[in-house]
């Protein structure tokens, strides 16, 4: 494969498969801490005080707010993987979205859902 084209497809370890397994990895994230969130949830309404009175409520309160952050990443990311395949599926996957130029093969090995070259990273 030459430096400037786009990575092909071909193989179990081509970049649909790379998306695909992270896709699978950020779902399973996502459940999980969703299941974190409910547990909190649930904790918290075993409970008869307030957050501001009780000194286990500014844990909750902060593994609650914890785990949402974790969430709204993890659902950022699979935007990325999904815009990811899309661009596979375009023929534009592998090429830099600011300057058009092809994204180096080890950056996408380690990043499959990178959209810019590191020189605009």
């Amino acid at each position: 494969m030459a430096d400037d084209a786009a990575p092909d497809d071909a193989g179990p370890e081509g970049p649909r498969a790379a998306l695909a397994a992270l896709r699978a990895d950020t779902l399973a994230l996502i459940r999980g801490l969703d299941r974190d969130v409910a547990a909190i949830v649930e904790a918290r309404q075993d409970a008869n005080s307030d957050d501001e009175h009780d000194p286990e409520g500014a844990t909750l309160a902060f593994e609650r707010s914890q785990s949402d952050a974790m969430i709204r990443e993890a659902r950022v990311r699979l935007a990325d993987v999904d815009a990811a395949v899309a661009r596979l599926d375009a023929g534009t996957y592998g090429r830099c979205e600011v300057c058009g130029e092809a994204i180096p093969a080890g950056r996408l090995e380690i990043r499959p859902a990178a959209r810019r070259c590191v020189a605009h990273a």
